[in-house]
């Protein structure tokens, strides 16, 4: 594993991601932004945050699965989301448990979220690209 995941003392602690990481692998890798999309292109979970942001998680997985990689590797994540109000923060997290456990992922590398005011599609709710580091 290229990627290392750490709570440095002096920063607050968060359960669900950690708020650095730490590479030391050869390769680099950049998923582009990840909808809700299913392998046929149909948006997954119109409407329901939760549920698109499960889907994105696993998008991210299965384009690091294409390229000999896993979560295990990301070194971060951008998040985007459509209106984003500190409300939303409980199904955020509900989607990123979901799809966390469905990949074997605790926790999940560092991130930033970042509120939008749309995304490519008006169904879209959630966009998530990632870094990655292999050896």
């Amino acid at each position: 594993m290229a990627v290392t995941l750490v709570n440095p003392e002096g920063l607050v602690e968060v359960d669900v991601y950690r708020q650095v990481s730490v590479a030391s692998g050869s390769r680099l890798v950049y998923v582009a932004g990840q909808v809700a999309w299913d392998a046929d292109g149909v948006t997954v979970g119109e409407g329901d945050l939760a549920a698109q942001v499960e889907q994105c998680y696993l998008n991210v997985g299965t384009a690091l699965a294409g390229v000999g990689g896993s979560f295990d590797d990301v070194a971060k994540l951008t998040v985007y989301v459509v209106d984003w109000t500190p409300d939303k923060m409980p199904l955020f997290l509900e989607g990123v448990a979901r799809a966390a456990a469905k990949l074997g992922v605790t926790p999940v590398p560092p991130g930033t979220l970042i509120g939008v005011a749309a995304l490519d599609v008006p169904a879209h709710l959630v966009e998530v690209e990632a870094t990655a580091v292999l050896d």
